[in-house]
């Protein structure tokens, strides 16, 4: 109870570190590689940091450019919702026995309540964007100590360790280290792959601004199970709302189906592979409970997380049932065996 009560209410204190260890594992490839270079660690650091930034930025640059072009389709897109608005007004009133007046009084009823409902959405949505805004420049400036101070604090966690377990402990850090970098790092080119298969089915289909909704779909991969449901559910709704037929909307479903089939059977077992090891049953608990303490950026880091807290659980004796619990069921040796397609599709990537 305690220690949930300090992860809820510390949120504004947590997150930005959280966010910020796991982007600092991320990036110690890169700021080793610049040292290597000559370069000093400040120097390695700082143009770490500033790939991580430029990227970010450049993504969410992408983003806005292709959110102008649904921007100028707002007059036809009202139009259209208008046109829908009346046919529903039209079957309440010949199904449902809810005739016009009637209609127009709940709508005048209903409009104050409306406006008000409008200007508090509008609220939340500038008090959330300043908030993850103050949040990002936090965790970049975390992230820039954690790299630039990392011995130190690998000094710090040997000191807490008995002697005789100083080798476990180095080998478990550089353990949790490797699970986060190959995540975030899978998880980056898989959103990028998802981006092509989206953009490529919904051009198919014929939605307008497919770039924009495939990209949108791709970056709300990054919340497991949900953003994928909630990129396709905006689509869906954008395109009835553009005009789209029946046909047009069913060619996004089924997109979203050969996509997901595609991800789950080939990218995420060749790109990420089995290195976050976690029970599906609890990888929805964590969601959840990410969810619950920390809202929307809880269920981002909620899977790295979790699998890193399962590489200490497995290294530390008397939690060592804790890791078997929350990791996948061992299957037998011949069930183990890849086979098929998707063995092939390996070996293809495999070094010589």
């Amino acid at each position: 109870m305690l220690a949930g009560a300090i992860l809820y209410f510390g949120r504004p204190f947590l997150v930005p570190i959280a966010l910020a260890g796991l982007l600092s594992m991320l990036l110690l490839p890169l700021a080793g590689w610049f040292e290597k270079k000559g370069l000093g660690r400040g120097l390695s650091t700082a143009l770490s940091v500033l790939a991580l930034v430029v990227g970010i930025l450049g993504m969410l640059a992408l983003l806005s450019w292709q959110l102008t072009n649904v921007t100028d389709d707002l007059s036809q897109i009202k139009t259209i919702a208008a046109e829908r608005m009346e046919q529903l007004r039209q079957y309440g009133s010949d199904h449902l026995g809810i005739s016009r007046e009637e209609q127009q009084k709940m709508m005048e009823e209903n409009k104050s309540s409306g406006a008000e409902s409008a200007s508090k959405i509008a609220a939340a949505i500038v008090s959330g964007f300043m908030g993850g805004l103050v949040t990002f420049i936090i965790a970049v400036v975390y992230i820039f100590m954690f790299l630039y101070y990392r011995s130190h604090f690998k000094q710090f966690v040997l000191q807490l360790v008995p002697t005789g377990n100083k080798a476990e402990a180095t080998r478990v850090m550089a353990e949790a280290s490797r699970i986060a970098q190959k995540y975030l790092g899978g998880l980056g080119l898989m959103i990028t792959m998802l981006w092509v298969l989206y953009g490529i089915g919904f051009s198919i289909v014929g939605v307008k601004n497919a770039v924009f909704f495939a990209i949108l779909c791709g970056v709300l991969e990054i919340i497991p199970y949900v953003g994928n449901l909630t990129g396709t559910a905006i689509t869906l709704l954008m395109t009835m709302a553009q005009g789209g037929d029946t046909s047009m909307m069913l060619g996004v479903v089924i997109t979203y189906a050969l996509v997901q089939f595609f991800q789950n059977n080939v990218l995420t077992p060749l790109i990420v592979g089995s290195e976050v090891n976690i029970n599906p049953v609890f990888t929805i608990m964590a969601l959840m409970a990410g969810e619950l303490v920390w809202g929307v950026p809880g269920m981002i880091l909620a899977i790295p997380i979790l699998g890193i807290l399962k590489i200490i659980f497995d290294h530390v004796e008397v939690l060592k049932p804790f890791g078997f619990l929350i990791g996948q069921p061992k299957q037998s040796a011949g069930a183990n065996k890849e086979k098929g397609f998707l063995s092939k599709l390996k070996g293809i990537f495999k070094s010589k």
